[in-house]
């Protein structure tokens, strides 16, 4: 079923067969769950856990017979190590701060008034951090391991970021037209956040720590803000500006974040060029 000449074709090539073996095996199943299972919620949940089990085989058995890796989910980015963990901590932590921060201003501009959680607080933290790090494990290995991997097979660096970023906010926008018109807003945002979860990658040398750790922490504080109902607004203004759904990456404000952490992590990696280079010149 797999051979390795696969892996010599065009960028179009391989996802066209990866993503057709991937629902050759899915769509036994997901049509009769679809049809049978009438409460939508749970028929959705049944179908993509599915889905993303297969994922996970399919992955495996991609890497090894058409890659010829040995240690797949490593040669991904998933390595089991100290280092990968505490940069984990670091991006999770650090998406939290960025979240606060957003908050934190618009409190400062009598935007938001702070009303104290709705639910326990600990199990709402607890759920939080479990559906964070479960989205963002899920995602990353998607985004940042596996469709990564393939762009840079055909595109530069630069080239890759930038259809990541694309691709990931066009997955992310698979709905009714109507609601496609409604989050448009949305879309930029999640193109930015892309190109920083692949900037985060990079900054760990391939390792999917970072980007996993700040993807979570985004979907954390996003679950925790509004399933807890922390805030609350102080007047009426236009969501567009402070996040379409209580999203707050969803306006200007987060755009406005997304932009400055970008262009703070191209010149973080500048300098660390221009430090190595001076490194390089003095040991000569």
């Amino acid at each position: 079923m797999f051979r390795k000449s696969w892996g010599d074709r065009p960028l179009l090539g391989r996802l066209s067969r990866f993503v057709g073996l991937l629902l050759l095996f899915w769509l036994p199943l997901a049509i009769p769950i679809y049809s049978l299972i009438e409460d939508s919620n749970t028929a959705s949940i049944l179908g993509t856990g599915i889905l993303y089990v297969q994922f996970l085989v399919l992955l495996r058995l991609w890497g090894r017979r058409v890659y010829g890796e040995s240690r797949v989910f490593s040669y991904y980015g998933l390595d089991w190590t100290a280092r990968n963990g505490w940069e984990f901590v670091g991006g999770l932590l650090g998406a939290i701060a960025a979240i606060l921060v957003l908050f934190l201003v618009q409190v400062g501009l009598g935007w938001l008034n702070w009303q104290g959680p709705q639910v326990p607080l600990a199990s709402l933290v607890g759920e939080a951090v479990v559906v964070g790090v479960a989205v963002g494990f899920a995602e990353e290995l998607l985004f940042r391991g596996w469709f990564w991997d393939e762009l840079r097979r055909d595109y530069s660096q630069s080239q890759a970021i930038a259809l990541n970023g694309v691709v990931f906010a066009l997955l992310h926008f698979i709905k009714p037209l109507p609601e496609i018109l409604r989050t448009a807003p949305q879309f930029l945002g999640l193109v930015f956040l892309g190109v920083i979860l692949a900037q985060l990658k990079l900054r760990g040398r391939g390792r999917l720590g970072y980007p996993i750790g700040f993807h979570g922490g985004l979907v954390a504080a996003y679950y925790g803000v509004n399933v807890g109902e922390l805030w609350r607004p102080a007047q009426d203004i236009p969501t567009w500006i402070t996040g379409i759904d209580g999203n707050p990456l969803a306006g200007l404000l987060g755009l406005l974040l997304l932009v400055a952490i970008v262009i703070g992590s191209r010149g973080k990696k500048k300098a660390r060029g221009k430090r190595q280079e001076g490194g390089e010149g003095s040991r000569q």
